[in-house]
């Protein structure tokens, strides 16, 4: 049995949770997600916790019933407390904007590059080299935050670029260092 899969969720006050056939939907203060079960796996409901079964030991069943269970409860997290993720810029002359909704990096590019916030997504930033992505679906923040890193990824020679908060960045020595 997988260790992950047979926790049970506990469903925080204020979360409403549904189960229609296959489709989770969990609805709470910050907004509402939806998630679509793959077959073999059942979820059920018993008061105020949930459940997901596998209905036998299939390599399918198994690899999905883990995943199935961190996803619902990814659901629940995100509808409470909601994810963010922190980016940072280094760099000489590397800077970002917040242009209404969107972000205007300078990134050393001969143009400024625009990043325009996807529905459910918020930018923040502090200063001019702190940005702040979050969102109430973990795998929406986690990709937007991997695509504004990938505008210009930390160089291991000089530490320049964009780079999640608290990230090191191993550094090479360069010509010089012999």
């Amino acid at each position: 049995m997988s260790r992950i899969g047979r926790l049970p969720i506990t469903v925080p006050a204020g979360v409403e949770l549904k189960i229609d056939g296959d489709v989770v939907s969990v609805k709470g203060a910050k907004g509402e997600l939806t998630h679509t079960v793959a077959s073999p796996i059942a979820v059920v409901l018993e008061e105020n916790t949930v459940t997901v079964s596998r209905p036998n030991d299939e390599r399918d069943s198994r690899s999905l019933h883990g995943l199935t269970r961190t996803l619902i409860e990814n659901m629940i997290i995100g509808v409470t407390a909601g994810y963010e993720k922190k980016l940072e810029i280094h760099g000489t002359g590397y800077r970002v904007a917040a242009k209404g909704s969107n972000l205007e990096f300078a990134l050393g590019f001969s143009h400024p590059v625009v990043v325009e916030a996807p529905e459910g997504i918020a930018f923040v930033v502090e200063g001019n080299t702190k940005i702040t992505v979050s969102g109430i679906n973990k795998q929406q923040v986690g990709e937007v935050s991997a695509n504004i890193r990938k505008l210009r990824k930390p160089d291991p020679y000089k530490g320049k670029g964009v780079r999640y908060a608290g990230e090191i960045i191993r550094r090479k020595v360069g010509k010089a260092g012999k």
